[in-house]
């Protein structure tokens, strides 16, 4: 069996003006994700796990933050895209995912569960296959003081031979 663990992270800073899209959902809270695209951490580095579980480049090779067309895309596509154009087209399946969102503010706690069922859905695998926590960084560095969120990503892909497997 062709198993394959990819790890990925990202964090982007915090700013007024933007809306505040987490795990592709959206949350009430007067600061948002600084990015070219919506600033989705968890779409982002789990997106980059799936690309490092298949030794591929990282997301930014696949939508550069140069590139005009992208800007202010929604990251949960990003995620579809390359699960579809990668993942899938490489006869691999995701068997689970784990992300670990840092952030001071606000709880996500209470936001789980509609993370886990859109990115349940986005790599085709059960709900209980998708791990998802929240920390805090205890006050220190960006994150601590509520500047920034950042989020790490692991990923377990398994080779389909024969989809009834």
């Amino acid at each position: 069996m062709d198993l394959r663990i990819g790890h990925g992270y990202d964090i982007h800073r915090l700013d007024f003006g933007r809306k505040f899209i987490l795990g592709a959902v959206e949350i009430p809270f007067p600061k948002g994700l600084v990015g070219h695209s919506d600033g989705d951490c968890v779409c982002h580095s789990l997106t980059d796990a799936l690309l490092g579980a298949l030794a591929l480049p990282n997301i930014g090779q696949f939508f550069p933050d140069t590139d005009p067309k992208i800007k202010d895309s929604d990251s949960k596509q990003i995620l579809k895209i390359i699960y579809e154009r990668e993942i899938l087209s490489r006869s691999y399946r995701v068997l689970n995912v784990d992300c670990t969102i840092v952030a001071q503010e606000p709880k996500i706690a209470p936001y789980i569960e509609a993370m886990r069922a859109i990115l349940s859905k986005i790599l085709n695998i059960d709900g209980e296959c998708v791990g998802l926590k929240a920390t805090t960084n205890e006050g220190l560095d960006a994150i601590g003081r509520s500047e920034a969120i950042a989020c790490y990503s692991v990923c377990l892909l398994r080779k389909v031979i024969n989809e009834s497997l």
